[in-house]
């Protein structure tokens, strides 16, 4: 056809082109894999601290190519915040593997030709984002890294995340149909890789196709290694600035983490390294190359710094009526979460400030509910809460806090506040109560029980039903802390309260007990 066209016809340069798509893409022509575990493993571990699920992951999967020859490639979706190291980790993937990597950002995309491709009909048709980057790369079995898949978007012109359904299925992708070229790719020997912040906003239908990873934001101690491993090795390369010139402490290091970053990743570390090593490198030019040594220690940061950005909790070293130590999770780690309570003369109304959540509003009102229900083990008169006003509040009211994992802590400031006695402020606490006074759940336990450390706290209450996660906080952290595992609000009372506050045993969970029955009859 293309024969008979006149060189000069507009569908001449169409056809030529779609013929130079169709013969420049890699059909048959693919990387040559290395299935050597241990060097796998080694790149794996010299390019990335921890991560252990995401390498278990690819070291499975080369092992069980070794074995089958033949195998579909697997569909991954690493999730977790940013700058935990998502995009750079399928660079790694890649150079494990010995395949190529093709990185394609679908940040912003909102037309389905972008996956799919336009018809040649269009003018100015080209294949989509996928044949485009298979081109790119050269072969047929590279490393695809489908960047920000959550930041996605849908208009008039399509849905792009559905177009990604026949992409990401291993049964179908073996015959991917791109409108531009109008024949079947096949798609089965690409290991897909995709990367999101947040999993709830990629739709259902394409969650379920991928493989979920998610990747947790590192701990203090996790921060320092990198640090140590990759961050300031690159910097001083970067600036010029020999091992023997500039070091930094590991107190400086964590005094950068603590009081100049508040961030789930690295990325902010790595701006406030660089910063330090742009000073020194003024400094060394200024002294005209002189041979001196420079070292950062923990009081010097300040001076490279300025002024801390941030704070962290710590505890009081007082003990106080009405004020809890409580813990939260957050996106970029664990927080100390102080709860207090004030009780003054009114009549019922309960205040809740500090700019609480539904969910956490409704722990409070749970937490009431308990102690009104144990007047009589408490000590209390049978309508004190007639007669009061209780105030409860979280510090930082600018800041967001939602979750029913400070349940027990309010109950605990309640009880402290009503019958006077005072918390011990090294006890630290975590955990949902109901209203029979029973222990439940809570997620984010490693990362509560570090910010319980570095608050300077010793004992930290957490659920029963969490023992089995304590196996996933590092060994320090346990030998650090006293790590009391409790069931029910009894137990917390007597362990929180100064002193100890021996109350009537839980066998009847409610407070009205036969005793108390008779008590409301005469």
């Amino acid at each position: 056809k293309l024969k008979m066209m006149s060189p000069m016809s507009a569908e001449a340069t169409v056809v030529r082109n779609y013929i130079d798509w169709l013969v420049s893409l890699p059909w048959r022509k693919g990387s040559k894999e290395q299935i050597d575990l241990d060097r796998a493993e080694q790149v794996l571990e010299a390019d990335h601290f921890g991560l252990e699920k995401v390498k278990e992951r690819i070291l499975e999967y080369l092992a069980v190519q070794a074995l089958v020859k033949k195998i579909k490639g697997p569909i991954l979706c690493l999730v977790g915040p940013p700058g935990v190291g998502k995009t750079s980790l399928g660079r790694s993937i890649a150079s494990a593997t010995g395949r190529k990597f093709i990185r394609v950002s679908l940040g912003g995309v909102r037309d389905e030709a972008e996956i799919r491709g336009h018809r040649r009909t269009y003018i100015g048709a080209m294949p989509g984002k996928v044949i485009q980057g298979l081109r790119k790369g050269g072969t047929r079995n590279p490393v695809f890294l489908l960047d920000e898949v959550d930041k996605m978007s849908t208009d008039f012109r399509g849905d792009p995340s559905s177009a990604l359904l026949e992409v990401l299925d291993p049964e179908q992708n073996h015959a991917f149909g791109d409108h531009f070229l109008d024949v079947d790719y096949d798609l089965s020997t690409v290991m897909f890789i995709a990367t999101a912040n947040n999993l709830a906003a990629i739709p259902g239908p394409l969650r379920d196709r991928m493989e979920v990873i998610r990747i947790e934001g590192y701990t203090e101690e996790e921060k320092v290694r990198i640090a140590e491993r990759y961050l300031v090795p690159k910097q001083l390369e970067t600036h010029g600035l020999g091992v023997d010139r500039l070091t930094f402490s590991e107190g400086a290091l964590l005094e950068i983490i603590r009081l100049y970053t508040r961030e789930a990743g690295v990325r902010s570390l790595e701006r406030e390294i660089a910063n330090i090593c742009r000073k020194v490198a003024r400094k060394v030019v200024k002294d005209g190359g002189a041979d001196r040594k420079y070292q950062v220690g923990a009081p010097q940061v300040k001076a490279y710094l300025g002024v801390p950005r941030y704070s962290y909790g710590r505890k009081d070293e007082e003990h106080f009526i009405g004020l809890v130590n409580g813990l939260a999770w957050t996106e970029i780690g664990g927080e100390l979460l102080t709860v207090e309570t004030a009780i003054v003369p009114g009549t019922g109304k309960i205040t809740m400030t500090g700019k609480l959540g539904e969910v956490m509003r409704e722990s409070a009102q749970a937490a009431l509910s308990y102690v009104r229900s144990r007047w009589l083990q408490l000590g209390l008169e049978q309508d004190f809460h007639s007669s009061i006003d209780i105030h409860i509040h979280v510090p930082e009211g600018a800041v967001p806090k939602d979750g029913p994992s400070a349940g027990i802590t309010m109950a605990t400031a309640l009880v402290s506040a009503l019958t006077g006695r005072r918390v011990d402020s090294d006890v630290a606490m975590t955990g949902e109560v109901t209203l029979r006074g029973r222990v439940l759940a809570i997620g984010g336990l490693k990362e509560k029980l570090l910010a319980a450390k570095r608050a300077g706290i010793h004992k930290v209450l957490i659920p029963r039903e969490n023992e089995k996660n304590l196996e996933d906080v590092p060994a320090n952290i346990r030998r650090a802390l006293e790590i009391c595992p409790v069931g029910h609000m009894d137990e917390v009372l007597d362990q929180a309260i100064a002193g100890g506050l021996n109350i009537q045993s839980a066998g009847e969970e409610s407070g009205f007990t036969k005793d108390s029955e008779k008590s409301v009859r005469h």
